[in-house]
């Protein structure tokens, strides 16, 4: 019998704050208005490094999550080039900062597994792709 094979995911949130409208809502949220967004990311690795024995360094996570999120925070979303034609809803908000931090997750050899977007405590969106 062989040994499954075993990995790692390790988790990092982050938040920012920002306004959008949502287009063609047809509800109040259609009207400019802001969040805290709530943002966590989750990587994969099957391997740990020597000789701290960790997958990747959890600044190294924060730091590549913020760099992404700075291009968000405090800005009207419906206003940045990539949602204006774009809703920039928490599903493709979800999306856009997958898409921004997969190739620092790359370069800091774990897989990028999901991004989820959350509004509030209440309600998120997750992004993953395959």
């Amino acid at each position: 019998m062989t040994q499954a094979k075993g990995y790692w995911q390790l988790t990092v949130r982050d938040k920012f704050s920002a306004a959008h409208a949502l287009r063609h809502y047809q509800g109040k949220c259609e009207n400019l208005h802001g969040h805290n967004f709530g943002v966590e990311i989750c990587v994969r690795g099957d391997e740990l490094s020597r000789p701290v024995e960790y997958v990747v360094d959890f600044g190294d996570l924060k730091r590549e999550l913020k760099a992404v999120l700075s291009i968000l925070d405090h800005q009207n979303l419906n206003e940045l080039p990539e949602f204006l034609e774009m809703n920039p809803s928490s599903e493709n908000l979800s999306r856009f900062i997958f898409r921004r931090l997969r190739p620092s997750m790359e370069k800091l050899k774990v897989s990028l597994v999901s991004v989820t977007v959350s509004e509030s405590e209440k309600q998120s969106a997750t992004y993953f792709e395959e």
